[in-house]
């Protein structure tokens, strides 16, 4: 039976104040994206092509204003940190409605699916995956940050043309089978 969900932002807030002071030219230190590349959120994403030295030379490269080449993973990571620090409005608009989810009321809805895993406590994690939408390790759910979708209309948040909520209900049940 589940008895708790645990949100994990951690890296999006780290993500967040980079994005914030790299815009301003502010000097960001080198430990930062080492630290950055030690979140779960962030690990929990690496494969043979993309690892926390991914990571580290990309935001260096954008921090210095310095061209960046890497294999395909590297370069969408860095693509989409210059997208989220370009357009700091739309960023700040994805991030304030994760920062007020309260997923206590997902523990009963997600408790009545079949948890043949036995897990009592799920996460979930914002994190800065560049390829997939989701993924799945564990007791863990991933969700990519870039994929929220915010209307500046009607103060909706989607991820693909589910609401938040909703799509975090449905993969949880995902995690649980």
């Amino acid at each position: 039976m589940i008895k708790n969900i645990k949100l994990n932002l951690e890296a999006i807030e780290a993500l967040h104040f980079f994005w914030i002071a790299a815009s301003e030219k502010d000097q960001v230190d080198e430990k930062f994206f080492h630290d950055l590349g030690e979140m779960d959120a962030v690990k929990l994403v690496y494969d043979d092509e993309f690892n926390a030295e991914s990571v580290r030379r990309a935001l260096s490269a954008i921090k210095n204003r310095e061209p960046f080449s890497g294999n395909k993973s590297e370069r969408k990571f860095w693509n989409l940190n210059m997208w989220a620090m370009e357009d700091l409005e739309l960023t700040a608009s994805m991030i304030m409605p994760i920062k007020k989810l309260n997923l206590d009321n997902l523990v009963s809805k997600v408790s009545v699916a079949d948890n043949p895993k036995k897990y009592d406590t799920l996460e979930v994690y914002f994190s800065p995956i560049h390829d997939d939408e989701f993924r799945i390790i564990e007791n863990k759910l991933l969700i990519n940050f870039f994929r929220i979708r915010t209307s500046f209309v009607d103060d909706s948040v989607l991820i693909g043309d589910v609401e938040l909520e909703k799509y975090i209900e449905e993969k949880l049940i995902e995690v649980l089978k």
